[in-house]
This record gives structure tokens, C-alpha cells and sequence, in this order.
């Protein structure tokens, strides 16, 4: 379809739309499509969807129990897209639009299978590449799957199918937005009725928004009341899926989207696509992961109960001590900083155990123990004489375990340290390379000195390719060297990510290039695993925000919080060990959004490197919040976490925030908080089908009943308790 004809349907569907209402917003689709082309429709109860007989694109989708009409003009049906670089021309597309399919054939009622040959490039004519999709509708579930035969001699780098050239909200008047995990928390961002443009820079001809599955398997559309769940369904990631969101032909003043179907002569409309990064070699085939899609009523949760349901599937319970599983807290605790100030030496650290074993604290993160301090000289985990012996620190861990207290050392042996003596003699073979040979580095951290605050005098890192088994080898070396330590466990620090770098592009590392990065997380981790269990099976695993399907290896996940952090880590997962850190020096409102989403204090006082006795107002209040929920760890520990589902939580002088749990014996708890700096706050709480209430609270421990109506003093906490008979 030409850009002239393109714009004269766009401006004959603008004459006929109508902007009043959902119904009337979706009123002229299928008159349209009749105007168009024959369609292959799969329906059930759940779903209508179309493709063009002729093209293969998708043409229509709608949600067939509220009547949302996701994809709503035919016209804008997109079938794929492909990039195919050309030696001297890295621009070369092949565009769905522009291919005719040689077969659109419906193999069931629930069927259909699309086959596209000899596709025709914009800039490299035509190429002997074969595209093969099967959309299958089935209970509710809508699945594309799809192979790619390239007998070209040319790579294809990313493949985006499913392809929708046409997402709409229910109606004109209703938000959209993306929403997505990421470091234990949900991220969203608006697409309707604004689209802030966040990628490319200037370089994008049209406002762009992507997320990556790095961060999360799944992705929602979500409008007020109902979404749409999106999923790469491979939790093992053979490569890169990016959820794309791209907003034609550009917003209006402040990132507003124009609310007709037309603006001077061109078309509006959004677009969403999944880009499948599958540097498909030449004369080679290629499986794509299944993307999968389920339409869902309600908000964020109902979405995440998707997840879950898929989750259970794979998701391997992985083995956690029980004193990580109990009521307890942390401190984090930097001896070593980037500049090698030696703070405190291995043979001090025994009065900072003795003051939490005092204290109650259970666990202490030990930052900076190893060689080159905090951030410098990774991946080595050897001990750093200018803090003392390895027998030293030893002694100082035997001393913790004695009193109680577990010591879990710090690593990081994704980087390796550029200015080390290892790293330019031996570690630079195993660095990530990108396309042009190069090896990736990231610019490293400005901590402590005015010169590295500057930026002067940082320690670049190298990203290190751990889909090479001979770097997880030397990591899994060092990793030995915690255990040999004594330790209780590691925490894994920035385990979430590799510094923005997902392909290693190197030659002659034992897998074909090139290698996902993130693809070797798992048979990394593994690794450590069962080096660790030959010593200590209750070897404990944490890690700085891991993604959900690393948690069955790090379950102990460690990350920071701010007011509008969303628990969704939490809500998947009642149970899990999560530790969130804790800085200010009278900290009640983060030490409450903790007792509200269950979880694990780490007091992290002058950003961890004083005394657990160093704020003693936010330690006295973190106490009282822990001896609260092992008095009554029955309904705030040992339930189920639902979050603010099940029960309806007023107030007329405040907004509160309030999470409900489900005891095993079906007893129900809710937990309100009141985050104004000055003001007590009234609230309400109404429990559906209730029996008796009593309330409680960090600071009135004991009983008290209440009609469900009380108050919550300024930077303070409440729980009720629901009791039968």
C-alpha cells in the first residue's frame, strides 16, 4: 500500500469515526474491513481476531466480554517487520506492508498458519527468506509462534511479530498504560492520552517507548478496569524481546496524542509490536518464543495473576535457610570504600556483631571486604591486606555465627575491574564484545574522593561474557572463596542487569555467535549453587533486585523502595525473603511501607557504613515493627500477602495506604499507614463478612477492639486483627 492510498483510507476512516463513547468508538470496524479485503477470523468467548487473506497482517482484535476494541481499523493492519542489513546500508527493512502472502490458510477453527516467501527488502530487493507464523485462539488464550528460514546470505538481526498497527484504549476518554516488573517493583508508563517520547533521542522519527524482557517475561496493557497481558513464554530467554510502543504521526503540545483519527492529512494511531532480536546467521532457521496474550478484568493484579498462573508451571522452589525465612532484619556495612580508606579493619568487626546480636539484628551485608574495596578490583574476592589477614576475617565470621548473627559478603563477578594487573593480563579475553569487535565497557561509579566524585579517576569495567563457560568457570573459583570464608551466604550485587549490554559478538567461546548475555545468568548461578552445597546447603543467596525467574536461584532479594513502589514481588510471592533498605535518621515512613508490604528491615545508616546504634530513633521503631509481627506472625508473617485487595480502607483528613493478609486460617489482617509528615488521620476500615476486629500497633502492641473506625497518628502504623467466635 502506497503512502497516498494509505492516507486515503486513514482520512475515509477519520470522516466516519465517531469519539463519543466505546461503542461508538469502534463503530465503523467492520464496515471497514468488509471495504477491504476477505479476513480469516478466529472468535471464542474471549476473543475476536482477524487477518487480511491477501497480506497475512492482523487486522482486527477485539475483547469480546467488555467490547474493547484493541485493534480497530483494518486498514492499519501490520502483518511484520524485519531487519536485514545490507554490507554498506544497515537500513534495510523488510516491511510487512509490503509483502503479499503466498498462503493464509485456517488449519482448525481455532487456527491459522500465515507463510510469507521470498520477501522483498526496501533497499536490497528480494531475498530468499521465508517467514512462517500459526496464531492459535484456544480457551481465552491468544498465541502467535512463528519461524523464520533465511537461505539468504544476509543476517536477519530482529524479527517484530506480533505486529499491531492500531492500539486503542476502551474509549477516548480512558487512560493506557504499559506496566512492567522491575527491581522488585512495577513500573508503568502512560501511552493515552500522553506519549513521552523516551528512546532514540533525536533520532526516532516517531515518540517511541520500549521494555525489555532482561527486565520482565511479561508486559501489561492496562486500561481503568480491564488490560491486556502480554508474554514471552520462555522463562529460560534464548534471546532479547522488546515490547515496543510507538505513537504515530506524533503528539500535540505537552505529549498530548491528538484525539481524531486524523491530524493534517496523516493518520493517528499506535502502534505495538514485539521485537524478537534473533541474529538469525545466513542459511540458517530459526524458532521464534511463542508470544502469548490474555485479556484480563481489573487492574495490575488481575494482570500479575497471569503471570502467577504461568509462573507456578516453571518457577522451582528454591531451598532458603530458616532463619531467612523468619522474622528478622539486617545492616549493611561498607569497610572498604573505592578509594581504599581501610575503615575498618577485619579485626574490628567483631564489636559491629556484638552490637547486633544486642540489637536483634539478624544478618550483616559485609561491603568493600574483598581486594580493591567496594566496586574496584572485581571480580576477585580475595581478602584486602590493608584490612588484615584472610584469617582475620575468618575468625571475625566464626565470631558472628557464635552470637548469632550471619555474615553474608559482598560480590559482584559479572565486571572486571580495567585497572587491574589480572584484567590486562588475562580477564580481557572473556570481556563482551560488541559487533565491531570491540569490548563493551561501562564508566564505573563516582563514590568518595573529589577527584572520582568528579568523574576523573573511576574504574571503568569490562562487561564479562558469562554465556562463556570458561569466565563462569574463574567466577565460580571466586565464588569459592566466600564459602571457604565461612560465610552464611553472598549477596550478588547488580545481578539485575549488565550495564545496558546484551550480546557478546566474540569468536571461538564454545557457543555460536552471538551469545545472550543474560542467557548465561541462570547456568551461572547454577554453578555457584552446587559449589556452595558441598559445604553448606544452607549457603544463602541474595541479590540486588534479581528478576523473577533469577530468584529460583537468589530467593533472598535485596533492593530500596520510595513512596510509590508498587510490592509486586511481594504480592507473587507471600513468603520470599525480601530485604529493603532503610537510611534516614528517624526513617518511620520507609520503615512503614515495610511493615505494610512484609518486608525484611536493613538498616543502612550514613549509607551503610556506621553503627546499627547510629540512628537510634529509626532502630527503636524498626524493633517495635518486628516484636509486632512475631507476636502476631499468624496474621502479618505467615499469611498471605494480598495487597489492597479485599478490604476498603477510608479516610475524610488523609489518603492511607493499606495492604491486606490471609492468615491459613482464613483470618484476615489489614494494615494501614498514614504518611503525612504532621497530621493524625481517621480512617475506615471495612472487611467484607467480618467478625470481630482488634487493633494493634507497633507502639500499642496489645489488643484493643474497634468498630473498624480509628485513628492513625501522624508517621505511625496500625494493623487489624479479625478474630471468630
Amino acid at each position: 500500500m502506497d503512502r497516498r492510498t494509505f492516507n486515503k483510507l486513514a482520512s475515509l476512516a477519520a470522516i466516519g469515526a465517531v469519539t463519543e463513547g466505546p461503542e461508538a468508538y469502534g463503530r465503523s470496524t467492520d464496515e471497514t474491513a468488509a471495504s477491504l479485503s476477505k479476513e480469516v477470523v478466529l472468535e471464542d468467548d474471549q476473543f475476536l481476531v482477524a487477518f487480511d487473506s491477501g497480506s497475512g497482517a492482523l487486522t482486527r482484535l477485539k475483547r469480546k466480554p467488555t467490547g474493547w476494541v484493541i485493534e480497530r481499523r483494518p486498514e492499519l493492519g501490520v502483518s511484520f517487520r524485519m531487519l536485514v542489513p545490507l554490507p554498506h546500508q544497515r537500513a534495510n527493512f523488510v516491511l510487512g506492508q509490503k509483502q503479499r502472502a503466498s498462503s493464509v490458510e485456517k488449519v482448525h477453527e481455532n487456527q491459522v498458519r500465515i507463510e510469507w516467501k521470498n520477501l522483498t527488502s526496501e533497499h536490497g530487493g528480494a531475498l530468499p527468506i521465508t517467514f512462517t507464523a500459526v496464531a492459535t485462539l484456544k480457551n481465552g488464550v491468544l498465541s502467535f509462534e512463528s519461524e523464520l528460514q533465511n537461505d539468504s546470505p544476509l543476517w536477519v538481526e530482529t524479527i517484530d511479530y506480533p505486529y499491531f498497527g492500531d492500539v486503542n484504549p476502551p474509549s477516548r476518554d480512558e487512560a493506557l498504560q504499559w506496566e512492567a516488573m522491575w527491581y522488585g517493583n512495577l513500573e508503568n508508563k502512560e501511552l493515552y492520552p500522553r506519549f513521552g517520547n523516551e528512546k532514540g533521542y533525536w533520532g526516532v522519527r516517531y515518540p517511541i517507548k520500549t521494555y525489555q524482557s532482561d527486565h520482565s517475561l511479561y508486559c501489561l496493557i492496562q486500561a481503568a478496569n480491564q488490560g491486556l497481558y502480554v508474554e514471552m513464554h520462555d522463562p529460560t530467554q534464548p534471546y532479547l524481546l522488546e515490547y515496543t510502543f510507538e505513537q504515530h504521526p506524533g503528539t500535540v503540545e505537552q505529549d498530548f496524542v491528538p484525539k481524531e483519527d486524523e491530524i493534517s492529512g496523516m493518520i493517528v494511531h499506535l502502534e505495538f509490536r514485539t521485537c524478537h532480536f534473533v541474529f538469525a546467521h545466513p542459511n540458517s532457521s530459526k524458532k521464534l518464543v511463542p508470544v502469548i496474550m490474555r485479556g484480563y478484568d481489573g487492574d495490575w493484579h488481575a494482570g500479575i495473576d497471569v503471570y502467577k498462573q504461568w509462573r507456578s508451571t516453571w518457577f522451582r522452589e528454591p531451598h532458603i535457610a530458616d532463619w531467612a525465612l523468619d522474622v528478622h532484619s539486617w545492616l549493611q556495612l561498607q569497610i572498604d570504600g573505592a578509594e581504599q580508606d581501610f575503615t575498618i579493619p577485619y579485626r574490628e568487626l567483631p564489636k559491629y556483631v556484638d552490637e547486633c546480636a544486642e540489637n536483634g539484628v539478624t544478618a550483616i551485608q559485609l561491603v568493600g571486604w574483598a581486594i580493591g574495596g567496594q566496586d574496584g578490583g572485581d571480580p576477585s574476592l580475595d581478602t584486602d591486606p590493608g584490612l588484615g589477614t584472610w584469617q582475620e576475617l575468618h575468625d571475625a565470621i566464626l565470631h558472628a555465627r557464635s552470637k548469632g548473627v550471619k555474615m553474608i559478603l559482598f560480590g559482584k563477578p559479572i565486571w572486571a575491574d580495567m585497572t587491574t594487573e589480572w584484567y590486562k593480563k588475562e580477564l580481557y579475553k572473556y570481556a563482551a564484545k560488541d559487533p565491531y569487535g570491540i569490548n563493551y565497557v561501562a564508566g564505573g561509579y563516582s563514590y568518595t574522593t573529589p577527584t572520582q566524585l568528579a568523574g576523573i579517576n573511576n574504574r571503568r569495567r569490562a562487561i564479562m561474557d558469562v554465556q562463556c563457560q570458561a569466565y563462569r568457570d574463574i567466577a565460580t573459583r571466586e565464588f569459592e572463596k566466600t564459602v571457604a570464608l565461612g560465610a552464611d551466604g553472598w549477596l550478588f550485587d547488580e545481578v539485575c542487569h549488565h550495564a545496558g549490554v546484551f550480546y557478546s559478538f566474540a569468536e571461538g567461546r564454545g557457543y555460536e555467535p552471538p551469545g545472550y548475555i543474560y542467557g548465561g545468568d541462570m547456568p551461572l548461578a547454577a554453578q555457584f549453587r552446587a559449589a556452595a552445597d558441598k559445604v553448606n546447603r544452607d549457603f544463602i543467596f541474595a541479590g540486588e533486585g534479581p528478576q523473577d525467574w533469577l530468584m529460583q536461584y537468589y530467593p533472598v532479594s535485596y533492593f530500596r523502595i520510595g513512596e510509590g513502589s508498587r510490592p509486586v514481588c511481594r504480592y507473587l510471592d507471600s513468603q520470599a525473603p525480601l530485604v529493603v533498605a532503610v537510611t534516614g535518621i528517624d526513617d518511620r515512613e520507609k520503615l512503614n511501607l515495610i511493615f505494610l508490604n512484609r518486608y525484611v528491615i536493613s538498616y543502612e545508616p550514613f549509607n551503610f557504613k556506621g553503627h546499627v546504634t547510629d540512628f537510634p530513633l529509626t532502630l527503636a521503631y524498626g524493633k517495635k515493627i518486628d516484636a509486632l509481627r512475631r507476636r502476631y506472625r499468624e496474621y502479618l508473617w505467615d499469611s498471605e500477602f494480598r495487597d489492597t485487595l479485599g478490604a476498603k480502607v477510608t479516610s475524610t483528613n488523609g489518603s492511607p495506604r493499606h495492604s491486606v493478609f490471609v492468615a491459613k486460617s482464613g483470618k484476615r489482617a489489614v494494615v494501614a499507614i498514614n504518611l503525612q509528615m504532621d497530621k493524625p488521620m481517621t480512617v475506615q476500615v471495612e472487611l467484607p463478612n467480618a467478625g470481630k476486629l482488634m487493633v494493634v500497633s507497633p507502639e500499642q502492641p496489645e489488643m484493643q477492639p474497634t468498630s473498624g473506625t480509628f485513628e492513625i497518628p501522624a508517621r505511625s502504623a496500625v494493623a487489624v486483627l479479625e478474630q471468630f467466635g
